[in-house]
């Protein structure tokens, strides 16, 4: 350090030594925006396809189970109408039937007694046996089932759908039951197509109501149980959506899910991370190639402006140098241009800092600003109250949530959803004084920060918005309800994290009374 402060370097080497580090970075800053911005944007691509196609395929299973258990329903009622049909004569019905629909890869009719009366083909062997286990479980429920995988008596491992058979009578004769082999070929097997794997590495697998393997692209997997990924949690609820995850192998994917409703499976379609890394560094190295002859110009340009730029400066300080001289100092003759372009260096200096500021004061306040709403995020209340409570000023804070928004979402659609969370914060706002401050917290919460209000000052503020919003038509045709729970500080607490806990317990408070209401915090 002793030798670099002893060591005089020339305003020309600092200059270019500064353009080109300019130059260097504002290269690397492109690279690092673009591969970001890529990487954001083959995310969501593959997120959309991956959650199209696993939308499809649920659409598609989910519409085929129906098709089958009606199939079973119309065999039922077809026995109940024939009640001298021969043990023969069923058993045709049931092989025709099962060779034109190919819904199943064997039909049975089961007693109540458990005996198999009839099975289509009669090759599978069982027919005049007596079934036990899950079968049998089955067959004793009386009423239509689908079960999860098990293994059947003929060793196959099958998921049974039935549906049970009463006589003219109204007597139970037992099930009409449609039995689908996990490994062996049917219809389900040709709408999933589970030995597909893309060319990116995409693929699909299908699991049961209790996390089991039912179709996977490698069929000895199939029967495992794959709770462990986060996803199969989710979807054995009967959730569906789309995330980044990653799965039993410890290999990182972007997965979609689809719950299928009418037998509670579920579809994940997912994509490994690598092959979108893959498309990132190619991305990277095209654009390298792309940048690097402009690169070479714009520095080699950018080092001889800097020598230019320098020579005024360096003529200067050569004149300022004569200070230390015992000489008589002569006051140098500058030309008007050489003045003019110190002084429009200096402006264009002025100006480019204030553009710098500029800038930064945007993507700051940027940065603290909802895109959605246009009001103040959850970085700038964070700033605000940490403000006012450091100078000591009383504040009300209110957390205020839309009542069943994810209903008005499932409804209407996220962009009446997007709409409904706009006409809150104008409502809101309109209502409000120049000193009171609104904001999104996230999804439908919004905080609202009174300063020099006390909490019951803002009970009769916040059930005036609550009113309000009650009763005027939102976008979506009919008005919404909002629950708020209020804390006062210092009141309750002067601890900013202890004070959003008592307003947000009170706010929980508002919903578990019914909502559409406002509560104060108490202490017990």
């Amino acid at each position: 350090m002793e030798i670099f402060s002893k060591r005089k370097f020339k305003l020309t080497t600092l200059f270019m030594t500064l353009i080109a580090t300019s130059v260097l970075l504002t290269t690397f800053i492109l690279l690092f925006a673009s591969y970001q911005s890529e990487k954001k944007s083959l995310t969501n691509t593959y997120l959309s396809l991956n959650s199209s196609k696993s939308d499809k395929l649920s659409s598609s299973v989910n519409f085929l189970f129906k098709s089958m258990r009606i199939s079973l329903q119309e065999t039922a009622k077809f026995l109940k109408e024939n009640p001298d049909m021969t043990d023969e004569e069923i058993q045709e019905h049931l092989e025709l039937l099962r060779k034109n629909s190919r819904f199943f890869n064997s039909l049975s009719w089961i007693d109540e007694a458990g005996l198999v009366r009839d099975i289509a083909p009669i090759t599978v062997g069982l027919k005049g046996e007596y079934i036990s286990g899950i079968t049998k479980d089955v067959v004793d429920a009386k009423k239509p089932m689908l079960t999860a995988p098990y293994k059947a008596p003929s060793g196959r491992m099958i998921v049974l759908m039935s549906e049970p058979f009463f006589d003219s009578d109204g007597n139970y004769r037992g099930i009409i039951g449609g039995s689908i082999y996990l490994h062996k070929q049917n219809v389900l097997n040709e709408i999933l197509g589970n030995d597909i794997i893309d060319e990116n590495g995409s693929y699909y697998y299908v699991i049961g109501p209790n996390g089991e393997l039912l179709f996977h692209p490698d069929s000895k997997r199939i029967g495992d149980i794959i709770t462990g990924n986060p996803i199969i949690s989710k979807l054995i609820q009967g959730q569906s959506g789309i995330e980044s995850v990653t799965n039993t192998k410890g290999v990182p994917m972007l997965a979609a899910y689809s719950y299928i409703p009418e037998i509670g499976w579920g579809v994940v379609q997912q994509t490994p991370v690598s092959y979108v890394d893959g498309l990132l560094k190619k991305h990277i190295q095209n654009l390298l190639l792309t940048i690097l002859f402009p690169f070479i110009i714009l520095l080699v340009v950018s080092l001889s402006f800097a020598r230019k730029l320098a020579k005024p400066f360096i003529d200067l300080a050569d004149v300022v140098n004569q200070f230390s001289s015992d000489q008589k100092i002569q006051p140098p003759v500058f030309k008007s241009h050489w003045n003019r372009e110190a002084d429009l260096l200096t402006k264009s200096l002025i100006i480019a800092i204030e553009a710098v500021e500029n800038n930064n004061n945007l993507l700051i306040e940027e940065a603290m600003t909802d895109a959605l709403t246009g009001l103040p995020n959850r970085k700038k209340l964070n700033k605000v109250m940490s403000y006012i409570a450091h100078d000591g000023q009383l504040f009300s804070l209110v957390a205020i949530d839309i009542d069943r928004f994810k209903i008005i979402n499932d409804t209407y659609g996220h962009q009446a959803g997007d709409e409904v969370l706009k006409f809150l914060a104008k409502t809101v706002q309109s209502l409000l004084q120049k000193k009171d401050c609104f904001f999104r917290f996230g999804g439908e919460e919004f905080i609202l920060l009174l300063p020099e209000t006390k909490a019951l000052e803002a009970y009769y503020l916040t059930e005036k918005i609550r009113t309000t919003i009650a009763n005027t038509i939102s976008p979506v045709g009919k008005p919404i309800t909002i629950s708020s729970g209020i804390s006062e500080f210092p009141f309750h607490s002067d601890s900013l994290d202890e004070l959003f806990l008592f307003a947000d317990k009170a706010l929980y408070l508002s919903k578990e009374n019914g909502r559409n209401k406002t509560t104060i915090w108490e202490h017990d």
